[in-house]
């Protein structure tokens, strides 16, 4: 091996060592970092939908499409809706993390063990994605048994008609229930059923039920259904605005005339209705970075509008009944990350969290890594100065002539022979000389003593 590689690779391999502490130091901190902070999201998440052919299955199937370009897995759950959701996200049993849930579903009356239970298992908003309307659809042919025109046009008017009310467990039953108080009616003054969505419009359409009511979104297949479906009719609301000021979950939205299929021209006039705000709600421990992803997800999925929606309305910090999680709020003020904007997003996220622990870690090998070149010269010099104490007793013994000189002579060719072999960076190459002349120095007295 050539000696100018053999010197550079010794000189490597002391630095190597000199540092090999701090770096080892360095990474158990990492390690330590990494572990605690756990910068890296679970590679699956539950989220938990609604009943079949719902609107949020259909945007769950979305939310999956998304998050699998991240390498993420969601896991769909069905439900009988956001009752159903709000119990599995408390319940510390349920693996579901995450769910759709209508505005006004966490206000209905619960027992002190309820609200106990419900404090233990904090949940937090992601922001309103959509409007849900409230779609009570009925059938014209039931309609003129109290006119001839077949339009209800006051909720009053359902008194003594079969009107499905949502199957237990979804957020139905309660704005319904709200309805009729506001309009001063019992619930006995329907005939009440609380099927699912399926039954309800088969029920409704073959004539087993004179309305039912729906809270879902406009991209719900079923909604598109019935508002295309001949003798059904949709109820439009004659208040709405004073729907919303009573229960602040509602809203007053329109239908644009048209909107469901402009050629036939449905619906034929502009109507005007109520909706809650459907938010999607997490646990509290959900991972930031799967919280991100839902919410840059819901950009994409909820941000160009829809049918009562202005494009860039959804998603929004505005209008949850939870308190904002921090990773959502950080995107609705600032938007994505700014390295997500020009890294992957695993490489971008593990920067983001790392990014504090990374530079407190920096902040305390600094200090310390000021003794890494004192030790790595120490190292080095070392190479050469041990060998001044074996040339210092040579001359010693010369002087006192303690031992013949020919062993002397054989000892300092000796010591010449091992500094010969002795390897050392360039820059160090003036001492490794130094000895050599100090060697040299020693012979010649060695030589002149024998002439002597």
């Amino acid at each position: 091996m050539p000696r100018v590689i053999r010197d550079t690779l010794i000189s490597a391999r002391e630095l190597l060592v000199t540092a090999g502490p701090f770096l080892l130091l360095a990474f158990v901190l990492l390690a330590g970092a990494y572990y605690f902070l756990k910068p890296a999201p679970p590679k699956r998440v539950v989220l938990a939908t609604g009943s079949g052919q719902g609107a949020y299955e259909a945007f769950g199937k979305r939310y999956q499409a998304e998050l699998k370009r991240h390498g993420i897995e969601v896991v769909l759950h069905p439900s009988a809706g956001s009752r159903e959701n709000l119990r599995l996200l408390r319940d510390p049993e349920s693996d579901v993390q995450i769910a759709f849930v209508q505005g006004g579903a966490s206000t209905s009356q619960r027992t002190r063990k309820q609200e106990e239970e419900d404090a233990s298992m904090p949940l937090l908003s992601l922001g309103s994605m959509f409007y849900e309307p409230v779609w009570l659809f009925y059938r014209a042919e039931a309609a003129k048994k109290l006119n001839k025109e077949g339009v209800i046009g006051e909720i009053s008017q359902l008194r003594g008609l079969r009107v499905n009310t949502g199957v237990r467990g979804s957020g139905i039953p309660g704005v319904m229930n709200r309805l009729l108080e506001a309009n001063l009616m019992h619930r006995d003054d329907i005939v009440r059923s609380n099927l699912d969505l399926t039954d309800a419009v088969v029920g409704l359409l073959g004539g087993q039920l004179d309305a039912a009511a729906l809270v879902s979104a406009p991209e719900s297949p079923m909604v598109q259904m019935l508002m295309q479906t001949p003798g059904v009719r949709l109820y439009e609301f004659a208040q709405p605005e004073a729907y919303a000021r009573r229960y602040n979950f509602l809203n007053a939205v329109t239908l644009p005339r048209g909107v469901v299929d402009i050629p036939r021209n449905v619906p034929a006039h502009d109507m005007v209705m109520v909706a809650a705000t459907c938010s999607l709600v997490a646990r509290e421990d959900l991972h930031p970075a799967l919280a991100q992803l839902f919410v840059q997800a819901a950009s994409r999925i909820h941000g160009a509008g829809g049918w009562i929606s202005r494009p860039g309305q959804f998603p929004s910090a505005q209008g949850s009944e939870f308190p904002l999680a921090r990773e959502a709020e950080r995107y609705y003020r600032n938007g994505p990350p700014l390295l997500q904007r020009y890294l992957p997003f695993w490489l971008a996220n593990l920067v983001d969290r790392m990014w504090v622990a990374l530079f407190s870690i920096i902040a305390v090998l600094i200090p310390l890594a000021r003794v890494v070149p004192p030790l790595y010269e120490f190292r080095i010099r070392s190479r050469i100065f041990r060998w001044y104490r074996n040339l210092r007793q040579i001359e010693r013994d010369l002087a006192q002539g303690s031992e013949p000189q020919a062993e002397l002579l054989e000892r300092l060719n000796s010591l010449e022979t091992k500094v010969e072999f002795i390897a050392v960076p360039l820059s160090y190459a003036d001492e490794l000389y130094a000895l050599r002349s100090a060697i040299g120095l020693v012979r010649s007295r060695m030589n002149v003593s024998s002439a002597g």
